[in-house]
């Protein structure tokens, strides 16, 4: 299936988590459906899945949320690109990113995880880093409050406006990837905004 895409979003199960940090990437995931009218449904892959297209015509997407825990996420993520039969360079992993200021987004290709367990457990299942990530910034912890606790919280109220234009840029990048490209995707999301 050479137009296919698998767009990972990585997080935690269940509604304790949900509206966290560590889930904006499910988040994101959310919005894309959302976009195309797609449902999930459980999938023998320990993950939720929609099936729909980029655009009509365009390149065919399976949207997933693992219902594994973050850093167990690499056999969810394996079992699809098994079953879709989809390489590495065909995969957009979606996930939070400590190390990038909150309201901002950054993309790359391969390389190493950052310190981001999700994404060890997803390039050591598929042996290969040489997947996109979509990385949306949530920020480092105030004080010296532990990073763990951290992305296990929600965020707070008053952040909710940008958290809204936060996903909305980030399911934009992932379009832009599967569109343009990599290298494009980066010019338009890494330019300084005005």
């Amino acid at each position: 299936m050479p137009d296919t895409w698998l767009v990972v979003g990585l997080g935690n199960p269940g509604p304790r988590y949900e509206r966290t940090r560590h889930n904006v990437g499910q988040l994101v995931l959310d919005e894309l459906a959302d976009r195309r009218d797609a449902s999930f449904r459980a999938h023998r892959a320990h993950a939720r899945v929609a099936e729909t297209w980029l655009r009509p015509g365009g390149p065919k997407l399976i949207l997933a949320k693992p219902t594994s825990f973050m850093n167990v996420s690499g056999g969810p993520v394996s079992q699809l690109a098994r079953f879709y039969r989809t390489e590495p360079e065909r995969i957009v992993v979606v996930h939070d990113e400590l190390d990038i200021p909150f309201d901002t987004v950054r993309l790359k290709t391969g390389g190493g995880h950052g310190g981001h367990n999700g994404v060890r457990d997803v390039a050591a299942a598929l042996g290969s880093a040489d997947f996109a990530r979509v990385r949306v910034g949530i920020g480092r912890p105030p004080g010296r409050q532990d990073a763990a606790d951290w992305v296990l919280q929600p965020f707070p109220a008053g952040d909710r406006d940008a958290l809204t234009m936060l996903v909305s840029d980030a399911a934009d990048a992932v379009e832009d990837v599967i569109e343009h490209g990599l290298v494009a995707a980066q010019q338009r999301f890494h330019a300084p905004r005005a």
